[in-house]
């Protein structure tokens, strides 16, 4: 059977305007079904390195808690702690990076900031799951306590998933840093000291030291890796100028993957009938918001999707990008047609889709999907709030 997933576009009037239009998507998508009132609600959505610029901008994220508010629920703003060493890494800095990418007290609508797993990423709640490769998954306390979850992703390229959207912002986005360790843990890259241009970007980025600078015969200075420390966070990959951090791909990524969708299982496994999933197609990045930057968009801007199915949304959005003409200027240089698979031409050793497949064989969704586009509201119509 094919899920449902309602489409806005970008377009608006003088009657309707983007953050109305979205207000009027959540709506459509059944946000009424999975709230009561005075429903504790996660809003869970990525706040941005700092220094980068592609995160969903808080005017959006506040017009969808003020929907929420118009159910009588209380979301609050939510995100786990980061593996990596950068600026969200304990609730202080993120908490501090979030207000200062926009997402204030103030400017949200006097709606608090919570950080899921606690000050330093400890506040984490085991849950069983006997799966495959995980029995039991640490999530984040605040998000398996909260009654409802309203995931908001902004949908992009990934270095380890080939992109990241709803199931990532839940599965690696609502885990504990214990949990995110988990999902990480098999990932230990090598590196290729033939290219290695000894600039110490990995060794400066490791949160455990586990690379440090050494002189070798020549007498050049070369990262050197101890994969006894590695924890498997795979931040000297994205930090490494000329690609000589190198991971295995066709042993760990699959296992990757596959925990990750685990873990997404576990988010959600007290929150059936209870959530939300929203995907801005928008400043569609080939990386991670983690970055501490971000670079030219792989494709024009889409629109925004919202559904109760977290595989049939990922799967739209994914085949939205793919239909459009890569921009140019951007890192994507094959696969440009309409048609042709962005994520593979980004990431040709990840296979995407496996992540789907997977998601589909735990029972957390579907495929098979029915698009259905939100018309814009022409000017000859008045506009009303009503679902």
């Amino acid at each position: 059977m094919n899920a449902d997933v309602f489409f806005m576009d970008l377009k608006a009037t003088s009657k309707e305007n983007l953050p109305q239009k979205l207000s009027r998507l959540v709506k459509r998508a059944g946000i009424k079904t999975i709230l009561k009132k005075n429903d504790l609600t996660a809003v869970k959505i990525h706040f941005g390195e700092k220094g980068n610029t592609a995160y969903i901008r808080p005017v959006f994220i506040r017009q969808i808690i003020e929907t929420i508010k118009e159910y009588r629920a209380e979301p609050f703003l939510t995100d786990a702690n980061t593996l990596y060493a950068g600026t969200r890494s304990n609730s202080v800095s993120h908490i501090h990076t979030a207000i200062e990418n926009g997402f204030s007290y103030s400017s949200m609508d006097a709606t608090p900031i919570i950080i899921a797993d606690g000050l330093r990423g400890k506040n984490t709640t085991k849950i069983k799951i006997d799966q495959k490769n995980c029995k039991h998954v640490y999530i984040g306390s605040e998000i398996i306590d909260s009654d409802a979850l309203v995931s908001v992703a902004h949908f992009k390229g990934h270095e380890l998933s080939g992109f990241g959207g709803t199931l990532k912002n839940i599965g690696m986005g609502c885990a504990s840093r214990k949990g995110k360790l988990d999902m990480h843990s098999r990932v230990s890259p090598r590196i290729r000291r033939k290219t290695c241009i000894g600039c110490a970007q990995c060794a400066d980025h490791c949160p455990v030291t586990a690379i440090k600078l050494k002189k070798n015969e020549k007498r050049e200075k070369k990262a050197y890796l101890d994969p006894k420390k590695c924890i498997g966070c795979a931040e000297c990959i994205v930090r490494c100028p000329t690609d000589s951090v190198k991971i295995n791909w066709n042993q760990t990524i699959p296992v990757f993957l596959e925990k990750m969708m685990e873990y997404t299982l576990g988010v959600l496994k007290n929150k059936q009938d209870k959530s939300l999933f929203i995907n801005f197609i928008t400043d569609i990045a080939p990386k991670c918001d983690c970055l501490p930057y971000n670079e030219a968009p792989i494709v024009d801007n889409i629109g925004v999707l919202a559904s109760t199915d977290p595989v049939a949304i990922d799967q739209a959005s994914a085949d939205l990008v793919n239909k459009q003409k890569a921009l140019p200027g951007s890192v994507l240089k094959t696969n440009l047609e309409p048609g042709k698979d962005k994520f593979k031409g980004l990431y040709p050793d990840v296979d995407w889709e496996y992540q789907l497949d997977y998601a589909q064989n735990l029972g957390l969704g579907s495929r098979k999907y029915t698009l259905i586009n939100l018309q814009t509201l022409s000017y000859k119509k008045s506009f009303s709030n009503k679902p």
